[in-house]
């Protein structure tokens, strides 16, 4: 198991930011994820300690008390010598069903033309990859998903919309991500979702974890009203499969 050195920095006055290596790399997430494992095995847990990883960095936030940073990296570095004692991460592969059309994705059009792809190959290429979730945030639940072709990279829209509706497919960058509630935005949207990824009804509000894996695939508008129908009464079950099981 690969080790790296880590930089550990103060985060204002409550909090570190424990900080890999400048890329974006699965054996760092791994890392982190393991990390993140043993500090909770440690005692950092809720609701005394927040724990926030996200692509090559994880913040210790402390809820009750001014931290001392030179202490706590220290005590940070001293437990990171230990994750090889961790056990593998258990993670998931979940599948969540798309409607690719210009009714769900208004920028779909101009994507083809400024992707030189037709609908059905754009739609072909996003659906053939395994997404790994390197972080939640900007909205909750709102997860930022790497593994983009290079085919399907482009820019973020020139003007934002005001609107972008929930469950909205977008596509930035390097990245494609689902906007989990109502909010602005200025991704391309290719399509919609029918599975709420974020809910306060339920528990934990998101299902998905950093380190999980996204894989979508096309649904048609029948078979979309029929998920969205399941989701708003809470009977709908998600495929999910095991990336890893627990072991060393």
């Amino acid at each position: 198991m690969k080790s790296f050195e880590l930089h550990i920095r103060p985060y204002g006055q409550y909090a570190v930011l424990i900080e890999w290596p400048e890329q974006v790399d699965p054996a760092i997430l791994d890392d982190m994820l393991r990390l993140k494992t043993v500090l909770l095995k440690s005692g950092f847990t809720a609701p005394e300690w927040d724990l926030v990883p996200a692509y090559r960095s994880m913040a210790l936030i402390s809820n009750e008390k001014v931290v001392d940073p030179e202490s706590l990296t220290r005590q940070i570095l001293q437990i990171y010598s230990k994750k090889r004692k961790v056990k593998r991460v258990t993670r998931y592969l979940w599948h969540l069903p798309v409607c690719y059309t210009e009714e769900f994705g208004p920028d779909l059009e101009e994507l083809t033309q400024t992707l030189g792809l037709s609908r059905d190959e754009l739609v072909a290429q996003h659906t053939a990859q395994n997404y790994t979730v390197y972080g939640i945030g900007f909205l909750p639940g709102f997860m930022y998903l790497g593994g983009l072709p290079e085919s399907l990279e482009t820019d973020r829209r020139a003007e934002p919309r005001l609107k972008v509706n929930k469950g909205s497919i977008g596509l930035a960058g390097k990245q494609t991500g689902i906007y989990p509630q109502d909010s602005p935005g200025g991704w391309n949207i290719i399509g919609n979702c029918p599975i709420p990824i974020f809910s306060l009804v339920v528990d934990p509000p998101c299902f998905v974890s950093v380190g999980d894996q996204i894989r979508f695939y096309s649904v048609s508008r029948g078979e979309y009203e029929l998920r969205k129908i399941e989701a708003d009464v809470g009977v709908f079950n998600l495929k999910k499969d095991v990336l890893h099981d627990s072991g060393n």
